[in-house]
């Protein structure tokens, strides 16, 4: 294929126009002198007959009330955007972005124009001489092989009437086309029709097909660029340059010339434009790890607003999310899982299924709540089951801080003793005996509150729990946060009621930020299509803890990431606070930890609840996934802040 003969491929312009083609597969008849009478009458009598079902048809057809631009309201899919306006997200029935004609390109509307009704602006909505030829050629050779819809008819057929190829459609086609035409201005019929029609790959409109092409808004599209697009209305599927490059690039050499042609460019500057090359991206591979996101976004508007307002409605959904580390917190669960369990992410041989250990991550600005990133999984494309929210998992030692906050509030400090010796309870059952162990087996005897957190010691936590109450740890917890069911009873010390990895991380939020909680949130803003706004969220505190109490607990967090049960998670460049879990038969893993700015926390286990092996503590698995991703989240310099000593 060469371009740099356009008046050579310009020859060819009647046998590609409006659906023709120079290799029908059959043989054309050959009309001769003598037919030319005879076929003459016929055209003239069936065209009477159309002429006559017209004016019926315009007389008594129910057409809708079309007065001005302002009717054309087509479904607009919804934008889910992260903290920095970026698109990350769309939800649709039909994926459709409005732009006006003012935001595309100049030569856009003519190269739709040049390709598809060269007499736009001269016919009235129909271009009669088109159908007429049309007509002519289907009768020729027996098929309806040739359509000669103008623009306005497309717009007409797209909105109004069904895509069945029958001549009463193309009658009403007509009427409703020359309406459409009397009443609206051209470059209206064209805003419509370019932000109307199917460009294939899920596309409606060129504001949708930029993007699923080539990634940019329709106003940063080139010459090349556009006149492929003004290829694909023929046959969208067909002429996708994502299937078929090269029969791609023939419309667009085609579309090229038809412009020359037209006058809308220069011969020189359509060869420059074929010989681009076009920067194609393939959006359905595209994944920037935020789908557990979006589908927290999706949900929570659906079930407000309903759902066809989310598919339908246009809105413009800000979100808190910060795309560059919701992308990194999915590399770093993906990551570092694949790396801990290589043999148990492959399948079985022989079979499609095989289980594999399953890890969330979820975080929050320490300071305001809003949700920075949330991974529901390893995978979402195997699993839309998010367990960060949705799930539910004992969090074993990770629930201790909210404990020992608790004692700090009835008047314990760090220093305070207390005997870290056996001890056996009444259990559930008649006769039962409860005699919980530390998880090295061992005793220390008198043991400080601070050793006891940083070391995680069970029996300290729960003889703390005894002396405190299981209410006090109970409605501390509330005021943290957490809704989940909480059993009233000493077990609660070891973390033995569910939580979900939301509740538990934004619990946290209140140590890093002298005591205040500030509930989680991920929607800044949603605007409707007419930019209404519908409503705006933004950060809530409440002072939940004693300054002096959130500092302490802050201060033993600090050690168990320098000297305890966190150390595998040592390797900031900045202050940092956090706390290991693991339940028994090491079925959950847990880390959550925070610096002056950022709060994050990880969970790690099967869906289906067994262990995940011996050894695989929350310091061992779920550490090293925080690490890693909080590696990124600081940027691995220096924090500028510290966590804040309170003023006495």
């Amino acid at each position: 294929m060469n371009i740099s003969s356009l008046p050579l491929l310009a020859r060819h312009r009647s046998s590609n126009k409006r659906g023709s083609s120079s290799f029908s597969g059959k043989k054309a008849k050959v009309f001769t002198h003598k037919h030319c009478i005879g076929f003459l009458f016929i055209i003239s009598f069936l065209l009477s007959i159309f002429v006559s079902s017209v004016l019926i048809i315009f007389v008594t057809l129910d057409v809708p009330n079309i007065s001005s631009l302002d009717w054309y309201r087509p479904p607009v899919a919804s934008r889910i955007l992260d903290s920095n306006g970026s698109e990350v997200d769309r939800v649709f029935s039909e994926n459709r972005s409005v732009v006006p004609l003012s935001s595309m390109p100049e030569l856009l509307p003519k190269a739709f124009v040049a390709a598809e009704d060269d007499r736009f602006y001269q016919h009235s909505g129909v271009d009669f001489w088109s159908v007429l030829r049309a007509f002519v050629h289907n009768v020729r050779v027996g098929e309806r092989a040739q359509g000669g819809s103008t623009i306005t008819q497309q717009v007409t057929r797209s909105l109004l009437l069904s895509r069945k190829k029958l001549y009463s459609r193309k009658i009403k086609e007509a009427v409703f086309a020359y309406r459409l035409d009397s009443v609206l201005q051209k470059d209206e019929i064209l805003h419509i029709y370019l932000n109307q029609i199917y460009l294939g790959e899920g596309a409606y409109g060129v504001e949708a097909a930029a993007r699923a092409y080539f990634g940019k808004h329709v106003g940063e599209l080139s010459l090349a660029e556009i006149s492929l697009l003004a290829g694909l209305p023929k046959a969208p599927s067909r002429y996708s340059p994502l299937k078929n490059i090269e029969l791609a690039r023939k419309r667009q050499a085609y579309v090229l010339n038809r412009m020359a042609e037209e006058g809308y460019i220069t011969p020189t500057a359509a060869r420059r434009a074929f010989n681009k090359k076009l920067d194609l991206i393939d959006h359905r591979r595209k994944e920037n790890g935020s789908k557990y996101f979006s589908q927290l976004v999706r949900n929570y508007v659906s079930s407000k607003y309903g759902r066809d307002i989310l598919t339908n409605g246009g809105l413009v959904i800000h979100t808190t999310m910060d795309e560059a580390l919701q992308r990194e917190a999915a590399k770093s669960v993906s990551g570092v899982i694949s790396w801990l369990f290589p043999k148990k992410l492959k399948r079985k041989p022989g079979t499609d299924t095989f289980e594999a250990p399953q890890a969330g991550l979820v975080s929050l600005d320490i300071k305001n709540g809003s949700i920075k990133a949330i991974v529901g999984g390893v995978s979402y494309a195997d699993s839309q089951f998010d367990r960060a929210v949705q799930a539910r998992r004992q969090p074993g030692s990770a629930f201790k801080p909210i404990l020992y906050a608790a004692a700090l509030e009835k008047g314990y400090t760090p220093a305070s003793l207390v005997v870290d010796s056996p001890i056996s309870l009444k259990g559930n059952g008649r006769n039962k005996l409860w005699e919980p162990k530390n998880f090295d087996g061992k005793f220390l005897g008198p043991t400080t509150v601070r050793t006891g957190l940083i070391e995680s010691r069970n029996i300290v936590s729960i003889k703390l729990m005894q002396d405190v109450g299981t209410s006090s740890v109970i409605n501390l917890a509330r005021k943290l946060g957490i809704q989940s069911p909480l059993k009233s009873n000493l077990s609660l010390a070891l973390g033995s009621s569910e939580v979900s990895l939301l509740e538990l991380t934004s619990a946290y939020s209140a140590f890093g930020n002298n005591g205040k909680y500030t509930t989680p949130y991920f929607i800044e803003k949603i605007v409707d299509r007419d930019g209404n706004v519908l409503e705006i969220n933004g950060s809530r505190s409440e002072q939940v803890l004693d300054k002096r109490t959130s500092f302490q607990i802050t201060l033993m967090l600090q050690g168990v990431i320098e000297s305890g049960t966190g150390r595998s998670a040592r390797g900031l460049r900045v202050p940092a606070a956090g706390k290991t879990g693991t339940t028994d038969e090491n079925v959950d893993a847990w880390f959550i930890g925070y610096t002056p700015d950022i709060v994050t926390g990880v969970w790690v286990g099967y869906d289906r609840k067994k262990t995940l092996g011996s050894g695989n503590t929350g310091g061992k698995i779920a550490a090293p996934i925080w690490l890693d991703f909080m590696r990124k989240a600081t940027g691995g310099s220096k924090a500028l802040s510290s966590f804040t000593v309170p003023v006495t």
